[in-house]
């Protein structure tokens, strides 16, 4: 049984993971609020990954990290303390859990870390500057920590499209909007929770041994294709 720290398990995508990895492994959240669920397997810790001391833990064979922002504005109208915000949010409190738990990590049992971006970085939209920015940053930190930890720890990242989480909630808030998402995207849909948290689970177990510093676009075809 292997354990794996969940950074933000709570909600959305991360409860999804926490849900498919508890099914034969050990899963230790951190997060700000607790996932609605009880667990053998399950421990967790009430905490602020950017202003609390992160716990102490034995044994860790991978870090999943799952906090990110959605903060859609013109430029003109971004504050450059939200642009600070989201490189918090997503870069910083992503780099605090991982030199917190590199020592764990480096003894673990074929170690991954998995962290998360987005479609918008290779895709310009609008209103998008300060989450693209920073989770642009998340995709380099993903290709430069791949290399430098090589070959003890692999490190990748998912960049989904729309999923349908409560972070999401402004943009699927009626049917006008959904029927206009869908249509977006060749393949005619956007993500469920559940098919993010299957990639995640995939990039933690030994399948994906020969995988490092990619970034894997869930895009249901939107950045892909040219339809």
């Amino acid at each position: 049984m292997k354990t794996y720290i969940i950074i933000g398990g709570s909600l959305g995508i991360g409860l999804s993971l926490l849900n498919v990895l508890l099914k034969h492994n050990k899963v230790i959240n951190i997060s700000r609020s607790a996932p609605n669920l009880t667990h053998d397997n399950l421990i967790h810790y009430s905490i602020d990954v950017l202003k609390d001391d992160l716990p102490e833990i034995e044994k860790c064979d991978g870090l999943v990290y799952c906090p990110g922002s959605i903060n859609l504005k013109p430029v003109s109208r971004l504050k450059l303390d939200e642009f600070r915000d989201d490189y918090e949010i997503n870069v910083i409190g992503a780099v605090r859990a991982i030199q917190k738990y590199l020592p764990q990590l480096k003894t673990g049992t074929n170690p991954a870390i998995v962290l998360f971006s987005t479609v918008a970085v290779k895709l310009g939209m609008p209103f998008h500057a300060s989450v693209a920015a920073a989770k642009a940053g998340v995709e380099g930190l993903t290709k430069s920590l791949g290399a430098e930890l090589a070959p003890t720890i692999r490190v990748n990242a998912i960049a989904p499209t729309v999923t349908d989480t409560q972070l999401a909630s402004k943009l699927l808030r009626n049917d006008k909007m959904i029927e206009n998402i869908t249509e977006r995207h060749p393949l005619k849909k956007f993500l469920k929770p559940e098919e993010v948290a299957d990639m995640a689970a995939f990039l933690l177990s030994d399948k994906s041994a020969s995988l490092s510093g990619q970034i894997f676009e869930m895009d249901c075809g939107i950045v892909s294709f040219k339809i």
